[in-house]
């Protein structure tokens, strides 16, 4: 079988087209005719060893496709059932192996395409929006790069629960997409936390959901209403340096959190509830999903170039 396979972290060169053994699956396991992969900015963080993998491997945590075998002990699915999974390695490949308990179903009205782009971010979006912070009606929320697949999946997510979403986006174009997606008002990064308080009547946002890092940290905080909540759930623009907690403080009593969604996801009943949720917001309409670009298995490594880029809108998903 096709498969991408890493050997060292580094650029996007080290995503390597090669012919694998096709895998067969152990007892709890389940074989996947892979029909699309999500590709998203946590890839980046293992291929470049932001985040420790052991090598060789081969890289991808969120796909969907068909079962075409179960292993021993597995009673929950069986071949030519439609599945997705998100959370564990080998989605950039023709064929995987993936733990039975990790593997959720995909309902007959959603497609495998639709289904690999919207389970992983639908997912986060979900624990954002509804544990993190839990959105009230009429709460007024900050979402950053709202044009990307996150940032549109968080931002009608947010929408959907009566929020008013102010937005931001690095070109006019994905104000636009913002727009669309329900934003009530959207805006470039230069000076955001003076445009926020303009829009909010000098009071700021209930919470920020950034997934940018280091270039927004300081003027999320400042965006801030009193005791509002900044939910820092990814670092696409780089880590955030250590700071002084007393920050929190002067910027109103303030809540920071780290979250991921692997701690969200932990009991099987929650994968479940979650990646239900999600799939009925697709299959409804709630919340559509923006596929930006398809890249066949062997262009993996333009794709992330592109994602790092900030050159594509919306979902990017490898078709093997």
């Amino acid at each position: 079988m096709r498969a991408i396979v890493i050997t060292r972290p580094g650029g996007p060169e080290v995503l390597e087209a090669s012919e694998r053994p096709a895998p067969e699956p152990g007892p709890g396991e389940v074989l996947i005719d892979v029909a699309a992969a999500g590709i998203n900015f946590i890839d980046v963080y293992y291929r470049t060893g932001a985040y420790p993998q052991e090598t060789p491997y081969t890289p991808g945590v969120e796909a969907a496709g068909t079962v075409a075998a179960v292993g021993e002990g597995v009673r929950e699915f069986s071949a030519g059932d439609r599945v997705a999974w998100a959370n564990v390695q080998g989605g950039y490949a023709e064929k995987a192996v993936v733990p039975a308990d990790k593997v959720v179903p995909v309902p007959a009205g959603v497609s495998l395409e639709d289904a690999a782009a919207s389970l992983l971010q639908g997912m986060t979006a979900h624990y954002l929006t509804r544990s993190t912070y839990p959105v009230r009606e009429g709460d007024t929320v900050l979402v950053h790069a709202a044009a990307g697949g996150m940032g549109l999946l968080l931002t009608q997510a947010a929408v959907s629960l009566g929020a008013r979403v102010i937005a931001t986006a690095s070109t006019p174009e994905k104000e636009k997409l913002a727009k669309d997606a329900g934003a009530d008002a959207t805006m470039g990064y230069d000076g955001f936390p003076e445009r926020v308080r303009e829009l909010t009547g000098g009071e700021g946002v209930a919470v920020v959901y950034d997934g940018v890092g280091a270039p927004t940290f300081d003027g999320s905080l400042e965006s801030l209403r009193r005791r509002g909540t900044l939910a820092l759930y990814g670092a696409a623009g780089g880590p955030v340096p250590p700071f002084d907690p007393q920050r929190l403080n002067r910027a109103g009593s303030v809540f920071l959190t780290r979250p991921s969604l692997a701690h969200y996801v932990e009991k099987r009943e929650e994968l479940l509830e979650r990646a239900a949720d999600v799939y009925a917001w697709v299959e409804s309409g709630a919340v559509k999903v923006h596929v930006g670009r398809r890249y066949d298995l062997a262009e993996a490594a333009a794709a992330h170039a592109d994602l790092e880029a900030r050159r594509s809108t919306g979902k990017l998903l490898l078709i093997p």
